[in-house]
C-alpha cells in the first residue's frame, strides 16, 4: 500500500503543488455549504458534516485509487442515514458507518470493485432520481420556514406533515432562500470560477442578519453553536446486539457508497484520461468510513460535483484532496461562531439545487422514451425509491433487470432445421430447403445460434427433441454458440442421451475453442465422443451416411441429399457409398 501510495506522487513538483494548492482551496470552500447541507438534511448536526468532509476527505486522497476523488457526504446518502437516524439513532449510525466500512474493505480487498459496474444503468439512474426528490422534497419547509415540523422516514408522511403546517409558513424565511436561490443560480453565469452556493449563502445571511435578525430560524437557533474544536475521538459502544440490528443498514451504505465512490471515479477518468484502481478504491472508502465515525463524522463517498469541480481547477494529484481537508478544519476551527448564524432558509436551495442537479433528467427522459424494457425498470426503481425504500428499489430493479435481460437474451438464441441446397455451387446448407416435401426422415441438421442458457435451454429442447424422434442421426451446428451454462448443459445432454438410447448417433460441427473446453470439463465431450466432433458440416454430413438403413433411402420421395437421389437409382452405387 506504501508503495502505492509514493507512486501517485511520482515526479511531483512545487508547480504541481501550487496547482493543488489552488484546487484545494476552491474545492473545501464549495465543500463546507454542502458538507452542513447535509448533515443537517441526514438529521444530525451541521458540525457532523464538517468532521465528515475534514476527515474522510483527507483519508479517501490517501488511500483511494483515483487521484482526483474528493470524498465526504454526500447528496445519495441523505434518505438512507435520515432514516437510520430516525429508526435507530445518532449512536447507531456510527457503528453502522464503521461497519460499512469494513465491508468497503473487505469488497475491495476480495476484488470485487469490478463487479459494481455490472449494475444496470436504469436502475442507478432510476434510484439517483428517487433520492433527488426525496431531498428535493424535503427541503420545502425549511424553504417556506414551517415550524413544529415532526421529520419521517417516508416520503409521504413527510408531504403530509407539510399539508397539516402549512399555516405556519414565515415570509421572511421564503425571501432569504429565494435570494439564496438566485445568486446560486446567477454567480456561476457572472463568476464562473465563484461558488455559487457559498455566494449564496454568505449574502441572504447578511441580508437575514441586518434586516430582519430573529425572523428566521438559523443553525444557532436549531442545533446550537457550532464548536470551532476538533472533534473528540470516541469508540461507539460496539455489541453483538447492535452488530445484528445494524447489519442491514450498514451493507445498504456499503453498497451505495462504493457504487457512488465507483461511478465518481469513472466520470473522473473520462475527465482526463486516467485509470483509476477500483478495488484499492474500495479499500480506501473503507479506511475513510471506519475512522471518521470515531470523530463523530457520518459516512462518506466520493462526491462527483467536488471531483469533477477538482479536476477543472487544475488539479494533478491526491494532494489537492488533502489540502480541501485540511482548509475545511481550518475554516471549522476559524469561522465556526458565524457559520452558527445562517438561516436553515439559505440551506434548502443549495440542497434544491443539488437534488436538481443529481437527477439526471436528461438520462432519465431519454431510457423513458425508449419505452423498452429498461424504461419499466427505471420507473419501477424509481417510484420504489421514493414510496418505499432504497434498499427494496435497488432490489426489485436488479431482479427486474436480470429477468428481462434473461428474456431478451433467451430470444437471440435461434435453431433452425436446415439442409443442403442443391441449387447454391457449394451446396450449402439453408433452412428454406426444408419442407414437407424436401426433408430427410433419418439425418437431421440444426443449426443453433445464440447462448445456450437457463432462459433458452427449455426453447433448445422443444425445437430439436420431437422432430429428431425417428431419424438416426442428429447433426448440431454449434459454430455460433458463444457459452453455455449449467442449465443449458443439463438440457443438452438429455437430448444426448436420449437420443443414444433411441439407438441414434450424435454429430457436433463446428464447435468454438470455449465450448469445447466446456464440454470437456462437464463430461459431455466424452460421451459425445471425440470421434463425432467435426469442423465442417460437409464433413459430418459425409460421416452421417455410414449410420443410415439403406434400405429406407431407395425410394425414398424426398431426395434431401444428391447421395439419396444416387441410393435410389442405383444398387451398386449404394453399396459403394455405404462402405
Amino acid at each position: 500500500m506504501k508503495s502505492l501510495i509514493i507512486g501517485r506522487f511520482e515526479g511531483y513538483s512545487v508547480h504541481h503543488f501550487k496547482k493543488d494548492l489552488l484546487s484545494g482551496i476552491i474545492v473545501g470552500i464549495v465543500a463546507i455549504p454542502l458538507a452542513m447541507s447535509f448533515a443537517i438534511a441526514s438529521g444530525v448536526k451541521p458540525e457532523y458534516g464538517i468532521y465528515t468532509a475534514c476527515i474522510a476527505g483527507i483519508l479517501i486522497s490517501i488511500f483511494g485509487g483515483s487521484k482526483y476523488q474528493i470524498g465526504g457526504p454526500t447528496g445519495a446518502f441523505v434518505p438512507i442515514l435520515l432514516g437510520i437516524v430516525l429508526t435507530y439513532g445518532y449512536e447507531n449510525l456510527l457503528i453502522a458507518g464503521l461497519m460499512a466500512g469494513i465491508m468497503l474493505c473487505l469488497m475491495g480487498i476480495f476484488k470485487l470493485g469490478s463487479l459494481i459496474k455490472f449494475i444496470p444503468r436504469p436502475v442507478t439512474v432510476g434510484f439517483t432520481a428517487g433520492i433527488a426528490v426525496i431531498i428535493f422534497t424535503g427541503q420545502i419547509a425549511n424553504f417556506l420556514g414551517l415550524t413544529n415540523m415532526t421529520r419521517h422516514e417516508y416520503f409521504i408522511a413527510n408531504l403530509k406533515e407539510i399539508v397539516m403546517h402549512i399555516g405556519t409558513t414565515n415570509f421572511y424565511s421564503i425571501v432569504t432562500a429565494i435570494i439564496c436561490l438566485v445568486f446560486i443560480l446567477l454567480t456561476p453565469k457572472v463568476l464562473p470560477k465563484v461558488p455559487g452556493a457559498l455566494v449564496g449563502i454568505v449574502v441572504s445571511t447578511l441580508i437575514a442578519t441586518f434586516f430582519f435578525s430573529g425572523q428566521v430560524a438559523t443553525i444557532a437557533t436549531a442545533y446550537g453553536q457550532i464548536p470551532s474544536t476538533l472533534p473528540d475521538f470516541a469508540i461507539p459502544d460496539i455489541t453483538l446486539e447492535r452488530i445484528q440490528l445494524l447489519i442491514g443498514p450498514a451493507f445498504v451504505i456499503a453498497m451505495l457508497g462504493g457504487i457512488e465512490s465507483l461511478l465518481s471515479a469513472v466520470v473522473a477518468d473520462g475527465m482526463t484520461n486516467s485509470k483509476h484502481h477500483s478495488n484499492r478504491e474500495l479499500v480506501g472508502q473503507g479506511i475513510a468510513n471506519i475512522v471518521t465515525p470515531l470523530f463523530g463524522g457520518i459516512p462518506a463517498t466520493g462526491a462527483i460535483a467536488r471531483t469533477a469541480t477538482n479536476i477543472k481547477t487544475g488539479a494533478v494529484s491526491p494532494m489537492s484532496g488533502i489540502i480541501h481537508g485540511v482548509f475545511v478544519l481550518l475554516t471549522l476551527l476559524l469561522l465556526a461562531p458565524y457559520a452558527s448564524h445562517i438561516p436553515l432558509a439559505s440551506m434548502a436551495p443549495v440542497l434544491m439545487v443539488v437534488a436538481w442537479n443529481m437527477s439526471e433528467q436528461k438520462h432519465f427522459a431519454h431510457i423513458v422514451k425508449l419505452k423498452s424494457g429498461d424504461s419499466l425498470v427505471l420507473i419501477i426503481t424509481f417510484l420504489l425509491t421514493v414510496f418505499t425504500s432504497l434498499t427494496l428499489a435497488v432490489e426489485v430493479g436488479l431482479v427486474l433487470a436480470v429477468v428481462l435481460f434473461a428474456k431478451r437474451m433467451s430470444e437471440k438464441l435461434v435453431v433452425t432445421k436446415v439442409l443442403p441446397d442443391h441449387s447454391l455451387k457449394h451446396e450449402k446448407v439453408q433452412s428454406h430447403v426444408v419442407h414437407q416435401q424436401h426433408d430427410c426422415p433419418q439425418i437431421s441438421i440444426y443449426t443453433i445460434e445464440g447462448p445456450l442458457f437457463f432462459g433458452a435451454a427449455s426453447t433448445f429442447e422443444q425445437a430439436i427433441a420431437a422432430p429428431t424422434h425417428q431419424s438416426k442421426v442428429l447433426i448440431l451446428r454449434m459454430g455460433k454458440v458463444p457459452f453455455m451454462d449449467s442449465t443449458g448443459e443439463t438440457y443438452f445432454g438429455s437430448i444426448i442421451r436420449n437420443f443414444k438410447t433411441q439407438g441414434g448417433t450424435i454429430l457436433i460441427t463446428g464447435l468454438q475453442d470455449e465450448m469445447k473446453v466446456a464440454l470437456q470439463h462437464n463430461g459431455l465431450y466424452d460421451e459425445i465422443g471425440e470421434a463425432h466432433f467435426y469442423p465442417h458440416t460437409g464433413e459430418a454430413i459425409n460421416e452421417a451416411f455410414r449410420y443410415l438403413d439403406t434400405n429406407k433411402c431407395i425410394g425414398c420421395k424426398h431426395f434431401a441429399f444428391r447421395e439419396c437421389q444416387e441410393l435410389s437409382q442405383s444398387k451398386e452405387k449404394r453399396d459403394l457409398i455405404v462402405q
